[in-house]
């Protein structure tokens, strides 16, 4: 690796070597492990969202999905105080998402929020305000301290990328916990491939069987049992097929059906709900800062690559104005935060640093479900296909690097 010195007197690492290559189309490169480049120049990342662009189509075929969509969920939610859960953080996306379920749609959402600690009060002040606008009730499940700050730990001495497994987690299961206990039948969570993209398996593997084994390895706390409606932090392979077969519970990507363009959203909400920006993507989370700054500096990835790649792949950015961003330290890395983080967690700087230093490994060198999901690759696409899943899934376990 090589240190380049901007004109700011920012540093960031610039890759080399022989064997180093980007797309010629987005931003994605070499640091991506099992990316592949056709003919052309372009990788394997954009094949798939092009695959996904064919597999969910805008304009009126989009439409007519989301119309579909929106029977269901009443129907489903017929006689009940509710249509659907819609997953809230007081970000844009999530944001967008209750907004279009209400106003759009004319749905009865329940918003839930997970909270863990990290929130962003600007974030906060949001959800607040955007659900108060509304009328929608907002719950919100806060886990259990001692639990969510012994995950995040430990992942962090697991010394892996996928760093905040715990709150991933702990996002999908009060989702499904407060779904199970109030009897609905859909969640609604605000993602778009076209403006978020899809990481690298290793750079982000969600899997209960991971979470115990890296727990078992490094936690102290033990973490509370599973119950249907009160999950904690256990979603592997069994619970899903609870929350799936048994209870019929189907996960909506709408996003993935609407023409979604960030800069317009952004004076939407704006106007319609008072949004203001956390600060960055992503920053209704205090934690990405750490997040963002290990992942750079520990293990050469940076996790805009996906993210810029999927604006750039929908023309709602410039490959050009994105190479530029990516040469500069992503502004999510303040000092500030990541200091606050690391107090917050009870870690001295000097344990902190030697997590910074100790080897980098992925989620294969622990225990966990990929083996197993690999023999149900038609089962997990079928799934995908019946919202009984993320619609993203299939692609992200099989399509999406090593």
């Amino acid at each position: 690796m090589l240190t380049q010195l901007l004109p700011d007197n920012t540093q960031v690492a610039s890759p080399a070597g022989p064997d180093y290559r980007r797309c010629t189309r987005c931003l994605m490169d070499t640091t991506a492990p099992g990316i592949a480049f056709d003919a052309a120049g372009t990788c394997s990342f954009c094949a798939v969202h092009d695959r996904m662009e064919r597999a969910f189509p805008l304009g009126e075929a989009g439409r007519g999905t989301v119309q579909r969509l929106t029977d269901e969920m009443r129907r489903t939610g017929r006689g009940r105080r509710y249509d659907c859960v819609v997953g809230v953080s007081g970000g844009r996306d999530s944001s967008y998402t209750l907004w279009y379920c209400v106003t759009q749609l004319k749905l009865r959402p329940l918003a839930v929020h997970f909270n863990d600690g990290f929130g962003n009060p600007v974030a906060g002040e949001n959800m607040m305000r955007t659900c108060q606008r509304l009328g929608v009730e907002l719950r919100t499940v806060t886990s259990d301290w001692r639990e969510s700050k012994d995950l995040k730990i430990a992942f962090l001495k697991a010394s892996v990328p996928d760093m905040e497994e715990g709150t991933d987690l702990g996002i999908a299961t009060a989702l499904y916990g407060v779904a199970a206990k109030e009897g609905i039948q859909h969640l609604v969570i605000g993602q778009s491939f076209r403006t978020e993209g899809i990481a690298p398996l290793s750079w982000n593997f969600l899997d209960g069987k991971y979470l115990r084994a890296v727990h078992k390895k490094f936690g102290t706390v033990p973490l509370r049992r599973w119950q249907p409606n009160d999950p904690g932090f256990n979603l592997g392979i069994k619970e899903m097929f609870y929350y799936a077969f048994v209870r019929r519970i189907k996960t909506v990507t709408l996003l993935y059906h609407l023409d979604y363009v960030r800069t317009e959203v952004d004076e939407l909400l704006a106007r319609e709900l008072a949004w203001k920006s956390p600060g960055a993507h992503y920053s209704d989370d205090l934690y990405q800062s750490l997040i963002y700054y290990l992942n750079r500096v520990k293990f050469n990835i940076d996790r805009r690559l996906f993210n810029y790649s999927a604006l750039v792949r929908s023309g709602q950015m410039s490959r050009e104005v994105a190479l530029d961003r990516i040469s500069r330290v992503n502004i999510i890395e303040d000092e500030a935060v990541i200091d606050l983080c690391i107090k917050r967690l009870g870690l001295t700087r000097a344990e902190f640093e030697q997590i910074v230093a100790a080897p980098p490994k992925t989620f294969r060198d622990y225990p966990n479900s990929y083996a197993f999901l690999r023999l149900f690759r038609g089962p997990i696409k079928l799934m995908s296909r019946l919202n009984l899943i993320p619609e993203s899934a299939y692609d992200k376990f099989f399509n999406c690097g090593t």
